[in-house]
């Protein structure tokens, strides 16, 4: 019942000012073409010791449909002290796009694939520090007016020999991971400029399932945004899990993030 109320309250955000910029997860449009976005990030725990990831990701606008982001983090999470932990590849590729007065519908398709060093026993599939291991998906965002509202479905495979019998508890090998996703654009209310500044909200509901097992969960992750000058984002959020089974490094965790867009930085 819970989780139902919070798809209602996701989709009542359908209503409000949004832009589809999510801090916890990528809508169907692209990286602006020609353009290069450099951003870092920093993911901290809330027990003791303090978990701790630093990241750092490059993103280039191949074309208007194609857009790739390279990644790598630094971390505490599965050992002792920082150290260099994983790398990571994105692709994504826009292959609709229905676009009208103050509104457009994209579909797109994406891939992952991911090293890591990191020893783990957990059921969570995160390849993005966690676990070495690759994701195909889908997205599809819906923007009218100054509202958006996507959905992803992704196919996640770890890349780990499963645990003998007797020895220990098995990991989850496969999973299906889903999210559904809306904000809304607060500030400014009227545009004059592109010197703005603008204040975005946003509300996640990012959840994966085991396939083979009966691990899942489903956090909620709200978030602020915002962005100077067009061309620099600042992100601030919090994901938290709302139900589930499955092992987790941890259930809780802050966000924070600064973007910037080089647009027309690659040569036509």
């Amino acid at each position: 019942m819970r989780f139902f109320l919070l798809c209602l309250l996701l989709a009542g955000f359908t209503s409000l000012q949004a832009q589809e910029l999510y801090v916890f997860s990528d809508p169907a449009s692209n990286v602006p073409a020609r353009s290069l976005v450099t951003k870092g990030f920093v993911q901290l725990g809330t027990r003791n010791p303090l978990p701790q990831r630093y990241g750092a990701e490059v993103m280039a606008g191949v074309s208007k449909k194609l857009m790739l982001r390279a990644g790598t983090t630094v971390s505490n999470m599965m050992m002792r002290g920082n150290r260099w932990e994983a790398a990571y590849l994105y692709g994504k590729y826009r292959f609709l796009s229905k676009d009208g007065v103050h509104a457009h519908f994209r579909m797109a398709a994406f891939a992952e694939a991911a090293y890591s060093r990191n020893p783990t026993f957990f059921d969570e599939i995160n390849i993005q520090g966690d676990v070495s291991g690759s994701q195909l998906g889908l997205v599809a965002t819906q923007l009218k007016n100054k509202t958006a509202v996507s959905a992803t479905v992704a196919y996640l495979s770890a890349f780990r020999k499963p645990t003998p019998p007797g020895y220990g508890i098995p990991v989850v090998q496969n999973a299906v991971g889903y999210s559904l996703s809306a904000g809304t654009l607060v500030l400014p209310r009227v545009y004059k400029n592109y010197d703005q500044l603008n204040f975005n909200i946003y509300a996640e509901l990012l959840g994966q399932k085991a396939r083979g097992s009966d691990a899942w969960f489903v956090d909620l992750a709200p978030a602020i945004q915002f962005i100077v000058k067009s061309n620099t984002k600042f992100n601030l959020g919090y994901r938290f899990q709302l139900d589930g089974t499955a092992s987790r490094f941890t259930q809780n965790m802050f966000v924070l993030g600064v973007e910037h867009t080089f647009f027309n930085a690659l040569k036509k």
